[in-house]
Parts: structure tokens; C-alpha cells; sequence
């Protein structure tokens, strides 16, 4: 129960400060930051949220079911812009691997230079 305790105190104390500050990035993010802020500071142990992420982890396709029959509402909207959202799916992907290609070549090359 502790480990729980740890996860969801971070996860509120994420969402108090977004909607305190009005910041535009989610609070579960902001409290995981922190939570990933205070694991590295050591004020957190990993022994004592181990078990509850642990088992969070293994039971995660549980909370993405909402989402999923969330989509089915969407389905005619997603019919009808099917050509645009593949467009986007595939070129997204080609920039991603052509820019990572190249990046991974020059660094390369910089390694050589360098007897790397």
C-alpha cells in the first residue's frame, strides 16, 4: 500500500500544480517528473513503489480499454479521414527514419575523426 500511496500523492501533487500554475502540460506528467526527480535525488526508494509499479505495469492494457471503446465513437470520422491519417502515419515515419539515418551516419563519421 505504500508504493500505491507514493504514486498517487506524486500524480496529485502533479495535477495540483498544473492546475495552479495553468501550466499546458497534463499533471500526471508534471508528478512524473517529480516522482522521476526524487528517485534520482533519493528521496524516494525503488523498494518501496517496486511492487505497486510493478503491478501496475502488468495489468496496463486494463486502463487503455476506456480509450479503445472511446475510438468506436469516433469510427465514421476516422473512416472518412482514413487516407490523411495513413498519410500522416507513413510520412511521419519516413522523416522519422530518414532524419535518424542521417544523424546516425554524420555521428559516425565523427567517431572515425576521432579514431572512435
Amino acid at each position: 500500500m505504500l508504493g500505491f500511496a507514493i504514486l498517487l500523492a506524486f500524480n496529485f501533487i502533479g495535477y495540483v500544480i498544473q492546475m495552479g500554475l495553468h501550466l499546458p502540460l497534463p499533471g500526471n506528467v508534471i508528478g512524473l517528473m517529480l516522482f522521476t526527480a526524487a528517485l534520482f535525488a533519493k528521496l524516494i526508494k525503488l523498494e518501496w513503489v517496486e511492487d505497486a509499479a510493478s503491478l501496475m505495469t502488468r495489468h496496463m492494457m486494463l486502463f487503455f480499454i476506456p480509450y479503445t471503446v472511446g475510438i468506436l465513437l469516433f469510427l465514421p470520422i476516422i473512416g472518412a479521414n482514413l487516407v490523411a491519417i495513413v498519410g500522416g502515419i507513413i510520412g511521419a515515419t519516413a522523416v522519422v527514419l530518414i532524419v535518424t539515418g542521417w544523424v546516425s551516419s554524420k555521428l559516425g563519421k565523427e567517431g572515425e575523426k576521432y579514431g572512435g
